[in-house]
């Protein structure tokens, strides 16, 4: 996986190391991850040179920044696209025939909002990878506590959390905030269950309705 400490893309990872169907789980990290395990094999990388990976069945990418912790639109982008498209591209070099990648509410290669294109653009090059089985999560704004992994709060999931906490009941369930766990579970066991051939976009309603 890619984006493995992220504020899914931890949760995604413990996921993983619980689940007894994966003997292994190979991350792709620009600087080694603090935590252990037996199953876990880090491979330092730089995205804009991935090497070639060990044999895999199943990948997760959750990589994600914002313009303003880039720096800017093209330092979002080189994340957000390339690094995205790079680590699937690698994947599919390496064996997996499963992808799962968190994407954004509101990703459309169309869109007039950068970021929501910038998403959209991504997602639609992975689709035209040809994966077997490629899974899109759409979240909403995520719920979680990025201080606590050393990261950057973002000012729009803050005040999502508290517009979530006052008028949550009031919004569909594709706007209202999502936690972290929620989009990881899902995602999770989208993929490594899915008898479903060809690409399954799963709004944020369909990530919140799981148990």
């Amino acid at each position: 996986m890619a984006g493995a400490s992220g504020l899914v893309g931890q949760q995604v990872l413990a996921e993983l190391l619980n689940d007894s169907r994966y003997n292994q789980v190979h991350v792709l990290v620009r600087r080694p991850l603090a935590q252990t395990h037996p199953k876990l094999l880090q491979h330092v990388v730089s995205f804009d040179n991935l090497p070639a990976l060990p044999r895999i069945d199943h990948a997760w990418i959750a990589l994600g920044t914002t313009i303003k912790q880039a720096g800017s639109q093209a330092a979002f982008r080189r994340v957000d696209f390339d690094a995205v498209v790079a680590s699937a591209q690698a994947a599919l070099k390496a064996g997996a025939t499963r992808l799962g990648v968190v994407s954004a509410l509101g990703a459309n290669p169309q869109s007039g909002v950068f970021y929501n294109r910038v998403k959209g653009e991504a997602e639609q090059a992975l689709e035209q990878m040809g994966w077997p089985t490629l899974v899109i999560a759409r979240p909403s704004l995520l719920l979680g506590d990025r201080e606590a992994l050393g990261q950057i709060a973002r000012p729009g999931e803050k005040i999502g959390a508290a517009l979530g906490r006052v008028i949550g009941g009031l919004l569909p369930a594709r706007l209202r905030p999502i936690s972290a766990y929620k989009v990881a579970n899902a995602l999770v066991s989208a993929v490594a269950n899915s008898a479903q051939a060809g690409v399954q976009i799963m709004e944020s309603n369909a990530l919140q309705a799981k148990p």
